[in-house]
């Protein structure tokens, strides 16, 4: 496991149980200097130690914008609103008046849905490969920005692209298969089946707040419905294919990469242990022991968390089902393509 996921996993470990002790241990009123204490420590809990923990582990250690700090600051007041003493409580009031603004940004995600959904159905009924492929291709060399907002904007369209087999029909073959859980039958049911639960469970909890933020959101996470089918098929079918002089690495929906080949300096089926796994520039894709190593000249951008985690990576290391098959195709690939 990466460093960087090593520290986003410590992060959630701490903010969940921050905020499980926190709402536990919260006094009801402040009627004595003990019950003052205990809201001191809570509030530094809240405040000052989560916010810090975010900038190292995500913010410093992830590489990631300082203007993300405002995610857990948002949420710890949403959590002291719910949680503290009405004499408390009631300066953390602003977080009730987002309702009205919240359900207004909801309906136009709604309603962007609803449009992305028919753009995205003409867009890729003649595609011929994954439409973030053609983001990076035009912006890779790019500002980082600009690539961000076009992997966004080809998002919905790859959700349906893989979702349909119909549309991905005409997808370039794979050459082989990373050997991915997110492939199995076992794992997309489960995915569906925790989609569904989710999507009621988020009504009853939201109902008696909001009926239409109830209705919104469990629609919106219903929706995601049509991302795990297209997870599943990128994942089974084609995690691993050469595209315009490029191979494409598809860590399920969640991570990909795009390496041209001038980019590839050597592919060997190197073992994992020989490799110093701790860089930050390497990575490690598949599970099981790895059985082919690609190293590249010069760092080629990891795009996770569906495109919005960039990290650069001159190291990849894949546990695939046809190795040899995978090394004699790319190193075939780049000699057609040097000569």
């Amino acid at each position: 496991m990466r460093a960087t996921i090593k520290y986003r996993l410590v992060f959630l470990a701490l903010m969940v149980i921050s905020f499980v002790i926190g709402v536990h241990w919260t006094p009801e009123t402040l009627a004595s200097d003990a019950d003052k204490r205990a809201l001191y420590l809570i509030s530094a809990l809240y405040f000052v130690l989560l916010p810090l923990s975010y900038w190292y582990c995500i913010i410093k250690k992830g590489a990631q914008k300082l203007w993300k700090l405002i995610i857990i600051l948002s949420l710890s007041s949403l959590v002291a609103r719910l949680s503290f003493p009405a004499e408390i409580a009631h300066y953390f009031e602003f977080i009730a008046w987002l309702r009205y603004p919240i359900i207004a940004v909801l309906l136009i995600i709604e309603l962007y849905l609803v449009v992305s959904v028919v753009r995205g159905l003409f867009k890729v009924r003649k595609l011929k490969g994954d439409p973030r492929v053609g983001a990076v291709e035009t912006y890779r060399e790019g500002d980082d920005k600009s690539l961000t907002i076009a992997l966004i904007m080809a998002s919905e369209a790859t959700n349906w692209f893989y979702a349909i087999p119909w549309f991905s029909r005409n997808h370039p073959p794979a050459i082989a298969n990373i050997n991915l859980k997110s492939a199995a039958r076992w794992h997309v049911w489960l995915m569906l089946t925790g989609c569904i639960v989710a999507s009621c469970s988020s009504y009853f909890l939201l109902v008696s707040w909001s009926e239409w933020v109830a209705i919104i959101v469990s629609s919106i996470i219903g929706y995601t419905l049509m991302s795990m089918v297209a997870n599943h098929r990128l994942s089974r079918d084609y995690s691993l294919y050469l595209m315009r002089d490029n191979l494409v690495i598809n860590n399920s929906l969640w991570g990909f990469m795009v390496i041209n080949l001038t980019d590839i300096a050597d592919v060997t089926n190197q073992a994992l242990a020989e490799i110093h796994q701790e860089d930050s520039e390497t990575i490690s894709i598949g599970g099981g022991q790895s059985n082919v190593t690609i190293k590249l000249n010069r760092p080629v951008i990891y795009h996770g968390g569906m495109g919005q985690l960039p990290e650069p990576m001159t190291v990849i290391h894949l546990s695939v089902d046809e190795p040899q098959q995978l090394m004699n195709t790319l190193n075939n690939a780049r000699l057609y393509h040097f000569h």
